[in-house]
């Protein structure tokens, strides 16, 4: 039997709007006589279960088992054929891709003359929408049409599109060599995480130069300078420069608004390069231009120019929770930020087909430091089990490690004692276990090993001597991305000074922040 959460069927009719049901149902009776069809019906019947049901749809007689995989497959297929129809669905890569098919026909059909004007006419609009890949077929097809189409003179013709598929290609070759390059940076990111050493640092930054194809800038189309930015982006973030990683974000962002009808386009890019520019100066602690960029994206959202769809719903609800969630952190403003969390939930409940388990887990570790910080430890301890007993957390250690570390925290703080040393084995032994520590973590695991021995009495002196270990790292270009994850700095200063971890992190907030 399918998981009921692994169905794809199942997963794509729960996403159709009412909107788009009800088109499924006229298009599939515009194809004739498909009232009884079985996979219509077996529509209606997954429509309305709650959960994926197999043995439900075998009792329904509508289909046998030995049917039901291909009916799956044939639905499957005409509800996208249907989306495919759908005019909400439609865009200019779409429109342009649909005048290519159009002009295919007629050229299979010996109609050279007109399938040569749709694609004069399909071409100029992939030229001025930037979509060069489009534009390099129709003029690869333009080529084999005028090589047999004899009525008219070639000479020139052929050097025209000759001189233009040269061009397409090249720009194509540097934006196909960027992409890749983003993407492999991407992976190094995934695999490795951020530099550990100047070492690191040296070995990626060769690695970068190397892969970085020669360009001049002034030739670069919109395309090439967006590929260019989010490589030099991801090198930034590697190395841990974020101020460079806010350069580049910005000049992600402002190409979107130096060319604004590319928005309703490339609207994933548009979101994900805000997305990346408010994560940047929320690490560089600039809140008042995070602000007004989040204002900036929600109005934009908002148009009616703006496409509407599933996909970009989720994306914008990652970034504008993030988004809200880092400024509260900002600010140490904890007991303010509580009210994001039923919305928060709702959505994650709302878009958990569309976004990966990682990003759910940050959100539960999020939420448990704005727990944390007001002082609900058990609330705190709640979310960070739901990360600690994850088993599909592989790519994610350091989130799993300071997710340990902030529950034992948690534990302390709420005098849980009789559970505080079970926590301290498993985070010791998590924390031992892990691929490359940090001079932070291991700093932690001295502490924890140490923390069975040390009597009440000696508490406030052990946490002065760690205080001062730590403090060193606070500003090491490797070592400072531990604090982001947890302030465990402003932990100890509340400890020392008897004071609530917020009061610590709004004390400086004040003199750091922008």
């Amino acid at each position: 039997m399918a998981n009921p959460t692994k169905d794809n069927l199942f997963v794509l009719i729960s996403s159709l709007s009412k909107s788009e049901k009800r088109q499924f149902k006229l298009y599939v009776n515009r194809l004739g006589d498909n009232e009884d069809a079985k996979f219509l019906q077996l529509f209606t019947l997954l429509d309305k279960m709650k959960s994926y049901d197999e043995d439900e749809i075998l009792k329904s007689k509508i289909v046998t088992k030995q049917q039901l995989s291909n009916l799956k497959a044939h639905l499957y297929k005409q509800i996208l054929i249907s989306l495919r129809m759908n005019p909400i669905n439609q865009n200019i890569r779409i429109q342009i891709r649909e005048q290519l098919d159009f002009a295919t026909i007629l050229y299979q059909k010996g109609l050279y003359k007109q399938s040569l004007k749709i694609l004069d006419k399909a071409k100029g609009i992939a030229l001025e929408h930037d979509e060069k890949n489009i534009a390099f077929e129709i003029v690869e097809l333009e080529k084999v049409i005028e090589s047999q189409y004899i009525t008219r003179s070639i000479a020139s013709r052929a050097d025209e599109l000759t001189i233009e598929a040269m061009k397409l290609s090249k720009q194509n070759v540097i934006a196909s060599k960027l992409s890749n390059l983003s993407l492999q940076l991407y992976s190094i990111m995934l695999k490795s995480g951020y530099a550990k050493s100047d070492a690191e640092m040296q070995e990626i930054t060769t690695y970068f130069n190397n892969k970085m194809p020669k360009y001049q800038y002034e030739n670069l189309g919109f395309r090439e300078k967006l590929w260019l930015y989010k490589a030099h982006l991801w090198h930034s973030f590697l190395i841990q420069d974020f101020l460079s990683c806010y350069k580049y974000s910005s000049k992600w962002v402002a190409l979107f608004d130096e060319n604004p009808q590319m928005i309703s386009l490339n609207p994933v890019w548009y979101i994900k390069g805000n997305s990346y520019l408010l994560e940047c100066l929320y690490l560089i602690k600039h809140k008042s231009y995070m602000k007004d960029v989040l204002e900036q994206l929600k109005q934009t959202i908002a148009l009616d120019s703006f496409p509407k769809n599933d996909n970009l719903s989720s994306l914008y609800f990652i970034c504008f929770y993030n988004s809200k969630l880092n400024l509260h952190f900002l600010e140490g403003d904890f007991e303010g930020g509580i009210y994001l969390v039923d919305d928060l939930l709702k959505n994650i409940k709302k878009n958990e087909d569309r976004i990966d388990e990682h990003h759910i887990m940050v959100f539960y570790y999020k939420i448990a430091c704005l727990y944390f910080g007001v002082g609900d430890n058990k609330k705190c301890i709640e979310y960070l089990k739901k990360i600690i007993e994850n088993k599909n957390l592989t790519m994610r250690e350091d989130l799993l490690c300071f997710a340990r570390v902030l529950s034992v925290l948690a534990h302390f703080d709420a005098g849980m004692d009789y559970r505080l040393e079970v926590q301290l084995k498993n985070t010791y032994d998590f924390l031992i276990k892990m691929n490359e520590l940090h001079e932070v973590q291991r700093e932690m695991i001295k502490f924890l090993k140490k923390l069975e021995t040390i009597y009440p009495n000696q508490l406030k002196a052990e946490f002065i001597k760690l205080h001062e270990r730590l403090l060193i790292y606070e500003n090491h270009p490797y070592e400072k991305r531990a604090f982001l994850y947890l302030d465990l700095i402003s932990w100890l200063e509340s400890k020392i000074q008897n004071k609530p971890v917020a009061q610590i992190i709004q004390e400086k907030a004040k003199k750091l922040i922008r």
